[in-house]
């Protein structure tokens, strides 16, 4: 036992060494004295006396793990109240002190006014105050992609209608959020998506092939075809694969930020959410995680109104998202979401805080999907037709940030048809090309989880090829075995 203790010792002395984790900040002779062993209880006193021995260690090294959020809870006096008149009383308690009030007062369910939203640019594409710090060429690119992600939509969502492809799902009025807040970070901070941010892979240098590719599901597919259209992902652009289950990348995303913090990455994590997936119970455990840890990590929230068929009065009661992240301790801000201007700017200022701080970020962007939720959906079964013509027309984001890089000489008339025109074509190639291209073979189905696959993978390897055989009809005939 005294070996185990010994080993013990030495082990959790080299972690903190090594890691500067939570150990770090705990007092392990008090944490673990606990423990009724006496051989245990000896070693714990000697533990504590090396690692106080030990301070150099943590001089010069990035806190993991602090709370400046929650000062000390230590009571100042005896009854942990200060007795300087009933209107300057206060209570020590977890999280700080907490003055008493003779009056009986609850706190309003919602604020008398609703957050405002930041903005740029006004609906007429024109800088509401002042001057912004873009450039031309981040400018153009941010508009030609939006470009591309439209005309990428239109003709993926016109091939599934035509039977080439099973599924698609557009981004149409929510490209400013897609690649706004793409331009924003670095190739070194990952990208944790929902399934409506194909804008950023773009932006991070995805291919037109590529993404027909996966949408067709063939041999040149990173996936291999094992996943729907549009559940893109890439390792090589720290693009975490699409997952279809509602805010279940949320608390994913905030262990990846926490990883990034224990590396000391200049970098930090981005995920995706719709106005939906805040009523997720993933939306509230990652929040809280995130601020607990203080976790690098930016939550950007889609909320454009409908979660499928549920508008979002059926949703929720509180001001949207953004005053939510005030509940967990996290710092937030309401967006335009149609403000490609607004969005660069915000999701830039947040991500220096979430690194430099080491801190979440909540940004709610204010948007409308224009698009049918899916190519399963019918939106004008739910929501007027003259609401989508609205947003289609009138507040379509492309649009308005056409007009403010019209409006510096960086575009033109003719610079659109050019762009557009290209872009088309490459669209219409690469499905050639996609469709041509060989399936993946039947054996990728069972690989890539286990190293050595067990035996009852192989079985139903060995099942599936004898149905096969027996039902050759049932099964593609371009399905390589």
């Amino acid at each position: 036992m005294a070996v185990c203790v010994r080993q013990s010792r030495n082990n959790i002395i080299n972690l903190v060494k090594s890691k500067m984790g939570l150990l770090g900040l705990t007092n392990l002779s008090s944490s673990v004295s606990s423990l009724n062993n006496d051989h245990i209880t000896l070693a714990t006193a000697s533990l504590a006396k090396d690692l106080r021995n030990e301070s150099s260690v943590f001089e010069n090294k990035p806190t993991l793990y602090r709370t400046r959020r929650f000062e000390s809870t230590k009571p100042h006096q005896r009854s942990g109240v200060h007795s300087n008149g009933a209107s300057s009383q206060f209570l020590d308690f977890p999280g700080g002190q907490v003055a008493f009030t003779p009056e009986m007062r609850f706190i309003s369910e919602s604020r008398k006014e609703r957050i405002p939203c930041y903005r740029v640019l006004d609906d007429d594409g024109q800088l509401i105050q002042g001057s912004i710090d873009v450039g031309k060429e981040i400018a153009v690119k941010m508009y030609s992609d939006m470009a591309t992600l439209q005309t990428m939509d239109t003709i993926f969502y016109e091939a599934q209608r035509q039977g080439r492809i099973s599924f698609y799902l557009t981004t149409i009025g929510e490209e400013a959020i897609n690649i706004a807040s793409a331009a924003a970070l670095t190739i070194d901070d990952f990208v944790v998506p929902q399934y409506r941010e194909p804008g950023v892979l773009l932006w991070r240098g995805f291919t037109l092939q590529q993404f027909a590719n996966q949408c067709f599901s063939n041999k040149g597919d990173d996936c291999r075809g094992r996943q729907m259209p549009i559940h893109y992902g890439s390792k090589k652009l720290n693009y975490f694969t699409v997952a279809s289950t509602i805010a279940s990348q949320l608390p994913h995303a905030v262990g990846l930020a926490y990883s990034l913090k224990m590396d000391g990455k200049d970098a930090c994590a981005v995920t995706y959410f719709g106005d939906g997936g805040s009523s997720e119970g993933d939306f509230h455990a990652a929040l809280n995680f995130a601020a607990v840890t203080e976790a690098p990590v930016l939550f950007i929230c889609r909320n454009n109104g409908w979660a499928i068929s549920t508008p979002t009065s059926d949703q929720f009661r509180s001001d949207g998202i953004v005053v939510r992240g005030e509940a967990y301790g996290v710092r937030s801000i309401r967006v335009d979401g149609n403000d490609t201007l607004a969005l660069y700017s915000t999701v830039r200022a947040a991500r220096e805080m979430a690194i430099r701080e080491q801190r979440p970020i909540l940004v709610e962007a204010l948007t409308y999907r224009v698009g049918h939720h899916s190519t399963s959906d019918d939106s004008t079964k739910y929501r007027p037709v003259d609401e989508i013509e609205l947003w289609r027309s009138a507040r379509d984001p492309i649009t308005r940030f056409r007009k403010w890089i019209e409006s510096n000489g960086w575009w033109s008339g003719e610079s659109e048809s050019e762009l557009r025109s290209n872009v088309r074509k490459q669209l219409l190639d690469a499905i050639q090309v996609a469709e041509r291209t060989e399936k993946p073979p039947l054996v990728d189905i069972f690989t890539d989880v286990y190293d050595v696959p067990p035996s009852n993978l192989s079985e139903q390897e060995k099942g599936l090829r004898e149905t096969i055989k027996i039902h050759p009809q049932d099964y593609p005939s371009d399905f390589p075995l």
